[in-house]
């Protein structure tokens, strides 16, 4: 025929000893090649697929983890919260305690002053009365023309500071 004319299906003696060669090759490498190919590549499949269970299992962790830190974040973010009220709570009450010991100390000063207002006045009137009393004296002895003995003579000043001392105080009812 046509093709066999062309040399396409002439079986020649070196085809087939190349395919009895490539038989028999394929026969040798099924029976000691493929065995241990196969084994390593099923030995490579499995640690491939351990390595991605193993990545799944480390990715799994990792989320885990990262949701204890997140809640401990929080938890650390709320006991900040806490702390920061009660050193407000803690501010508002020393500020309190220090205003309450201002207005205590302005009392206390105040009133010191008072009594010292008052002891000056008190010393202030006993001047007076004496230099009242010493005027009083000095224009009895004038009017009387005579100086008086000492039992007289006191019992004017006395009667005298106290006419001050009871018009002073009448002043001061009024006033």
């Amino acid at each position: 025929m046509y093709l066999a004319e062309a040399g396409l299906l002439d079986l020649s003696l070196s085809f087939v000893a190349e395919l009895i060669a490539f038989v028999v090759m394929v026969g040798i490498l099924a029976r000691w090649a493929y065995g241990p190919v196969m084994r390593a590549a099923e030995a490579r499949q499995r640690r491939i697929a351990e390595q991605l269970a193993a990545a799944e299992q480390a990715r799994r962790e990792a989320e885990e983890r990262l949701r204890e830190a997140e809640a401990r974040i929080q938890e650390a973010r709320g006991q900040a919260a806490q702390i920061i009220e009660g050193a407000n709570r803690s501010g508002e009450q020393l500020r309190a305690e220090l205003r309450a010991r201002a207005d205590e100390e302005a009392r206390r000063m105040t009133e010191s002053a008072r009594r010292e207002i008052d002891a000056e006045r008190q010393r202030a009137i006993d001047s007076v009365r004496s230099e009242i009393a010493d005027l009083v004296v000095a224009a009895t002895e004038k009017v009387v023309g005579e100086t008086l003995d000492e039992r007289r003579h006191r019992s004017l000043i006395e009667r005298a500071i106290a006419e001050v001392g009871k018009a002073q105080a009448d002043g001061r009812g009024r006033g």
